[in-house]
């Protein structure tokens, strides 16, 4: 039975990485006096390492070999600081939008008292943001744990992030959806149990899903649909409650 939802945040919930996240990065560049640009496809390079701070140490080690060993951790801590604050502006600015039918989705859920989790690498702050500004007024309180960077020793595809999610939701994996638009969030989702829908975005649209429930365009709307890439088809052409509890009965 289908009990409970659990949803990845960046290029699940919104689309904050190119015109989010990346921008917030090169402001923090620019106040530290750094010459470094992440233009769109070079970000699409870096996002195939997961987490802010560790992105960052990556780059260092490619791009930035200037900067002493012993100096790049407490940089990329600064940096990535940096970031979340511009990044914060952003959302108050109402630059960052949810995805099709998220909304829809989520409040559907809500309003059929199904528990709702989040389960993200990136930031507690940054989550709470993005809800507060985009979801009706109280709708943070509509989430029964939100498991985010903070909680975490390692990102995913490691399924610890998901795992303390279920620790703290006290639900089975068998009667969980997740919900993610990467390969590592998949792989991270699978691997502790779940049942996972996929939402591609311009990020990740070749990348591998082998195993995802059903891979689509987007969650969809009555007015504009969805396009089903594999896996489990849509019955109207958007995601529902009517349309998890069909693929979960399917799965039982």
């Amino acid at each position: 039975m289908l009990r409970a939802l659990i949803f990845d945040v960046d290029g699940t919930l919104a689309d904050t990485e190119r015109d989010g996240h990346r921008v917030a990065f090169n402001r923090a560049f620019s106040d530290a006096g750094l010459d470094w640009h992440w233009d769109v496809p070079r970000y699409g390079e870096l996002l195939q390492v997961t987490g802010g701070r560790e992105r960052l140490l990556h780059f260092m080690q490619s791009d930035a070999a200037e900067i002493a060993q012993g100096d790049r951790d407490a940089l990329a801590r600064d940096l990535h600081a940096r970031k979340t604050v511009h990044y914060l502006h952003m959302i108050d600015a109402g630059v960052v939008k949810l995805r099709p039918g998220v909304a829809r989705l989520l409040t559907e859920a809500h309003n059929a008292d199904l528990v709702l989790a989040i389960a993200t690498t990136t930031t507690r702050a940054n989550v709470e943001a993005l809800l507060a500004h985009a979801l009706p007024a109280g709708a943070l309180s509509w989430f029964a744990a939100i498991g985010a960077a903070e909680n975490a020793a390692r990102k995913k595809p490691d399924p610890g992030i998901y795992e303390y999610v279920l620790r703290k939701i006290g639900i089975a994996a068998q009667d969980v959806l997740a919900f993610e638009d990467s390969e590592a969030g998949l792989c991270a989702a699978l691997t502790a149990g779940l049942r996972t829908v996929v939402t591609l975005n311009e990020y990740t649209d070749d990348q591998d899903f082998t195993g995802a429930l059903s891979v689509l365009s987007d969650f969809g709307e009555a007015e504009a649909h969805a396009m089903v890439i594999a896996g489990a088809p849509l019955n109207r052409g958007y995601v529902d409650l009517a349309q998890l509890r069909a693929w979960q009965a399917r799965q039982d």
